[in-house]
């Protein structure tokens, strides 16, 4: 019997390369991106030369938190600025893969689920998010957060 994921590799696919691409366009520092289906399972990864060692882990913990809380990354940033504790409680609790900044997009399809995430680490947080929002996008799904927030440029 085949399995069904959330996400096919082909989409995960179109949406790493797409954010690579904007990336490159914009002279945007080397990224590392990592795509979850709505498990949280990697699917597609890539991390371009003069990554250092950490960007997968942080655009693990990235895309990881906001399938685990349902909501972006940027939103996870603002709401534990004023809970410290709880987000150390939640770090805990996913092993280390909570990365509340922004880079850390849900991938969300035309039924309006949460289909997977999508977490970006490379260059400052705002322009991470940049590239996963407009690659989610040109990939034919609808970014969550849905806008890139100019204030964080």
């Amino acid at each position: 019997m085949k399995v069904k994921r959330s996400l096919s590799l082909a989409a995960a696919s179109a949406i790493v390369d797409g954010a690579l691409a904007i990336a490159r366009q914009q002279g945007f520092d080397p990224l590392t991106v990592v795509v979850l289906d709505s498990g949280g399972i990697p699917i597609a990864f890539k991390s371009e030369d003069g990554c250092g060692i950490l960007r997968y882990n942080v655009a693990l913990g990235k895309a990881y938190g906001p399938l685990g809380m349902g909501t972006s990354s940027r939103d996870l940033g603002d709401r534990m600025a004023a809970r410290p504790n709880f987000s150390n409680a939640l770090s805990a609790a996913s092993d280390g893969r909570f990365i509340p900044v922004p880079g850390g997009v849900l991938i969300v399809d035309e039924d309006g689920a949460a289909v997977g995430s999508v977490g970006i680490s490379g260059d400052i947080s705002a322009k991470d998010e940049f590239c996963a929002i407009h690659a989610i996008r040109d990939a034919g799904f609808t970014p969550e957060p849905a806008k890139v927030d100019e204030s964080l440029a």
